[in-house]
């Protein structure tokens, strides 16, 4: 079996063992503030928000996160669980007007183990995908390469949401 190397992820698994910043997890601490455009954050709802995710993995890459800081999904209510689930569709319908991807990858990492970066809030990640968006830079060269800043990518989504953001 071959074994790819890349080394540059040890640093990004160490950073995510940090503590929270001064206690507060940056989930719930960006939900509290009032700078969304500084937060990334897109959409606010009452059970859950939309933000961008601060490491994508590709242009547009959205985090749907509940309000209650918790772990345990089985902790949610019925109607944060019909908010998420409105979010899901309402961040897919925004990334496919907006960026045109080919496809998307929707889901969660419970666990640290399972690659939860921020293992004790939870949060879905939606990720829209291109074809051809998959190349070598990330394994052989260490890098990942992004076409467009987050905030230029805000500026851009933003619009989409306000347009579906029940008055």
């Amino acid at each position: 079996m071959d074994t790819l190397w890349a080394p540059w992820r040890m640093s990004y698994m160490k950073k995510l063992s940090d503590p929270p910043r001064n206690g507060v997890c940056v989930f719930c601490q960006k939900n509290a503030e009032d700078n969304d455009a500084e937060n990334l954050v897109l959409y606010k709802g009452k059970k859950s928000f939309v933000v961008m995710n601060l490491y994508p993995y590709t242009n547009g890459h959205l985090l749907i996160i509940p309000c209650n800081h918790t772990a345990d999904f089985e902790t949610l209510d019925q109607e944060c669980w019909i908010e998420v689930w409105h979010l899901l569709a309402l961040c897919k319908k925004v990334l496919t007007e907006c960026l045109h991807p080919d496809g998307f990858n929707i889901g969660m990492n419970l666990g640290r183990s399972a690659g939860a970066g921020i293992s004790d809030h939870l949060h879905w990640h939606i990720v829209p995908r291109w074809n051809g968006d998959n190349n070598f830079m990330p394994v052989l060269g260490g890098v990942r390469i992004m076409s467009q800043s987050l905030e230029d990518c805000y500026a851009m989504l933003l619009p989409y949401f306000k347009k579906y953001k029940p008055q």
